[in-house]
């Protein structure tokens, strides 16, 4: 039987990690459907609240680590769904500042309903949560420093 490098081994556990997440992300999407809202805008929802009205795209990006045209496509569809609203910056016009709406609020508070995530995650004890978390944010902060982002300057989110 031949040996597995740690390479293989390596590559098999970034696999299954990002099964998890696609897995957890598409019970969030069922989850979300009957609000007729997209995961990935719930997660921008969230990421506005925790850092502020007049946020801006580019603050978003680096945030939920998304291209700017990507998130500059999520923001316009959010948009005409009238969830958020956004305005050009008084002060500087090149800068655009989104803000959530009332129909943007309602649609996190039915968002902040995270039954999917809780059920899968009550599959760990509290301990085993804790250090999933801590050798999460291991590989979180190695990969940061491996595209030259400072891990200090990027807090663990807390979307709550």
């Amino acid at each position: 039987m031949p040996e597995v490098s740690d390479i293989d081994r390596d590559y098999n556990l970034w696999v299954l990690l990002h099964q998890v997440s696609d897995i957890i992300f598409n019970a969030r999407e069922e989850e979300l459907r009957q609000y007729n809202l997209p995961a990935t805008q719930a997660e921008v929802l969230f990421v506005i609240k925790a850092i502020g009205d007049k946020v801006t795209p580019a603050q978003i990006s680096r945030m939920i680590f998304r291209r700017p045209h990507s998130v500059s496509g999520i923001l316009d569809r959010m948009t005409k769904a009238g969830l958020v609203k956004k305005t050009k910056d008084l002060h500087r016009r090149n800068l655009v500042r989104v803000t959530v709406t009332a129909k943007g609020q309602q649609a996190y508070k039915q968002a902040l309903k995270r039954k999917s995530v809780q059920k899968i995650m009550s599959s760990l004890s509290e301990g085993e949560r804790q250090k999933l978390k801590s050798l999460l944010e291991t590989l979180r902060n190695k990969g940061l420093k491996e595209l030259g982002i400072d891990p200090k300057k990027l807090p663990s989110p807390k979307f709550v």
